[in-house]
């Protein structure tokens, strides 16, 4: 069995990133999403161990100390991480894996999986972006302010990617999404492992 994919999918909040996971998700098999801990509280709608692990700060840092994470990053004030364990057993599984995470937390990933493939989603603009922030009805006007400022650091950090998705059309971002997964499993490399009988068979 070969060792899945590792794709690290990054945005600014609002872009719409969640939404766009999930779906792809639904749509690809042998696809899952590594389920991050976090120290921020449960918003409406959410789902404890299907969204975040929520966990206490002390929690979080006793995670950290036992070395139980693959990253971590702060972000508004609260921490991220994910689980080592977790993604390790899904890849071995020959799952491909989608760590939802920021540009700080991707750093990390990229230095310890420099094989890993990272993906950037961009708004289609800033008005935009800014729209969708305060429909989604979470925020007070001074963290959508904070959000936007915060957004454009984020963004700036677009070219450290290896792909870049305008998510306009949510149909379209999905596509281009979906295009990038099958794409990485028909390399030469990873159709050689997985179809080792049927090439055996061919050029006997």
């Amino acid at each position: 069995m070969s060792i899945g994919n590792l794709y690290i999918i990054s945005a600014p909040s609002g872009a719409g990133k969640t939404s766009l996971v999930r779906q792809l998700i639904a749509d690809v098999d042998k696809l899952v999403v590594s389920i991050s801990h976090t120290t921020r509280p449960i918003r409406p709608g959410e789902v404890e161990g299907e969204d975040y692990f929520f966990v206490s700060q002390m929690q979080f840092q006793d995670l950290l100390a036992n070395h139980d994470l693959l990253e971590h990053a702060t972000v508004f004030d609260h921490s991220y991480g994910t689980a080592k364990t977790t993604v390790e057993h899904h890849l071995n599984q020959g799952l491909d894996v989608i760590l939802e995470i920021d540009w700080q937390g991707a750093q990390q990933i990229r230095k310890i999986r420099p094989d890993s493939h990272s993906i950037f989603i961009l708004p289609p603009s800033t008005a935009v972006l800014e729209d969708r922030l305060q429909h989604r009805g979470q925020d007070d006007k001074q963290v959508i302010a904070r959000r936007m400022r915060d957004a454009v650091t984020e963004m700036s950090h677009f070219n450290e990617f290896d792909y870049i998705v305008v998510n306009d059309v949510f149909e379209q971002a999905l596509a281009e999404l979906k295009s990038i997964v099958i794409t990485n499993r028909l390399t030469q490399e990873r159709q050689r492992q997985h179809l080792k009988t049927l090439i055996s068979e061919l050029l006997a």
